[in-house]
């Protein structure tokens, strides 16, 4: 007697097929952006083709050896790093206050927390500028890294305290009996029982420090301009440099696709506690 296909089998070849279509959706604008940092300005404007005809390396030597171009990825890296390691400290006892204890207008807090990861940065251009230019932090790798803190910090607190809430609070008590203090017991027994929320949160606020353009910009002038800004200005009297620019994006992606590599795992068990 032949085997009768399940309805949910007969239609689901269009999910592989549905799957490919995304990942080419995903990838040919990467391929793409590859492929014109190995052609030459000419050919980019005047032919399309997959491959580059005339094979270069002059768009990746010239972001090497010209400072305006690496420095600007020295620059980023630095204020990225601080900005991180600064919300991920400041997180972590806020995220345990909201996670384990109850105080009046704890939810309201809370809330106002994430309203300002929801503010569009914009909003807080004009008193950073003001306050910066007054107490000398412009143009400072410190300055934009405190200023990434306003949208980082909530976003930090939000993921770590949803992986807290999962660890029950006997563990807590249990410590307190053994004659553990707080900070020796946080350290030694609750940081590692979180460290796959520590590594999504971080990996979530070095990905929008390391993206965010308008605050680093606005903040910056030379000594701490970011790669993101010294992107912006690649226009020339002979036109819009193609090939730097687009070698210039290969290598910003490059940091970003290390982190995901070192934490990925971490943020498949994010998505499985449902708070990425």
């Amino acid at each position: 007697m032949a085997d009768i296909a399940h309805p949910g089998q007969r239609a689901g070849w269009w999910r592989p097929l549905f799957l490919v279509l995304y990942l080419l959706f995903a990838i040919v604008p990467i391929y793409w952006m590859v492929n014109m940092s190995f052609k030459t300005n000419e050919e980019i404007v005047s032919t399309l083709s997959l491959l580059p005809a005339s094979f270069t390396l002059e768009h990746y030597v010239t972001i090497f050896t010209d400072a305006s171009w690496y420095s600007g990825y020295i620059n980023s890296m630095i204020y990225v790093a601080l900005n991180t390691i600064i919300s991920v400290s400041v997180a972590l006892p806020a995220a345990y206050a909201f996670s384990r204890y109850q105080f009046i207008g704890d939810k309201h807090v809370f809330f106002w927390l994430l309203t300002n990861r929801m503010t569009p940065p914009a909003v807080f251009l004009l008193p950073f500028f003001q306050l910066y230019t007054t107490i000398g932090l412009m143009d400072t790798h410190l300055g934009v890294a405190l200023a990434h803190l306003v949208f980082n910090v909530p976003l930090a607190v939000w993921i770590l305290e949803g992986f807290m809430s999962g660890v029950p609070r006997e563990i807590d008590e249990t410590a307190y009996v053994d004659g553990y203090s707080f900070p020796r017991f946080f350290v030694t027994i609750f940081l590692p029982l979180i460290k796959a929320g520590v590594g999504v949160a971080a990996f979530f606020c070095f990905m929008f420090s390391w993206v965010e353009l308008l605050l680093a910009r606005t903040l910056t002038s030379v000594n701490a301009k970011p790669i993101v800004a010294t992107m912006t200005r690649t226009v020339s009297a002979s036109g819009m440099d193609w090939g730097v620019l687009a070698a210039a994006g290969v290598l910003t992606i490059v940091p970003g696709a290390i982190v995901i590599w070192f934490v990925r795992h971490y943020i498949a068990k994010g998505f499985a506690m449902g708070r990425v």
